[in-house]
């Protein structure tokens, strides 16, 4: 555990064997969710869906509050895809408030499949293997944030879709 110069107290957050090619596809998928989101709140304040103003606040939040806290692996992250690795270990230095901010942001976009489905949406419903990175990587933020000990993406993949 570190301190910041605030005195906020950050907890490393390690990714182990994290996918560079399924976190770009996932990158992408969140990006046109929240374009598509972005058009539906900003012109129709009175809009009757309430996930996308909900969204887009917790996406405007969180790339506010932790945006400092991710950008050096965010970029360490991004030299390891344009060298073509496959997958990466990375590591991020979190305050404990951000296990909240990942359980919001999971219900989220979860809920936001749900209008993917139901047709209510132009953007289709997250992939499968999309949904089970998604789920591991705000998992891990959560977890290990709790004081649990890392879980590669291989063996929480694997473990996932045997359960």
């Amino acid at each position: 555990m570190t301190q910041t110069r605030s005195g906020l107290e950050l907890h490393p957050v390690r990714f182990l064997a994290l996918p560079l090619d399924v976190m770009g596809r996932a990158q992408e998928q969140h990006e046109g969710l929240l374009r598509e989101f972005a058009l539906i709140a900003n012109p129709h304040p009175n809009t009757d869906y309430d996930v996308p103003r909900r969204l887009l606040d917790v996406a405007t939040a969180l790339r506010e509050r932790f945006g400092a806290f991710t950008a050096e692996s965010n970029a360490l992250i991004e030299q390891a895809m344009q060298r073509g690795e496959r997958s990466v270990d990375a590591q991020m230095q979190l305050p404990a408030e951000a296990r909240e901010a990942a359980l919001s942001l999971a219900a989220l976009l979860e809920e936001a499949d749900d209008y993917c489905r139901n047709g209510e949406l132009l953007t289709l419903a997250t992939p499968p293997e999309l949904v089970t990175f998604r789920r591991w990587y705000l998992g891990q933020i959560v977890e290990q944030l709790e004081g649990a000990a890392p879980v590669a993406w291989p063996t929480w993949r694997d473990a996932a879709i045997d359960s």
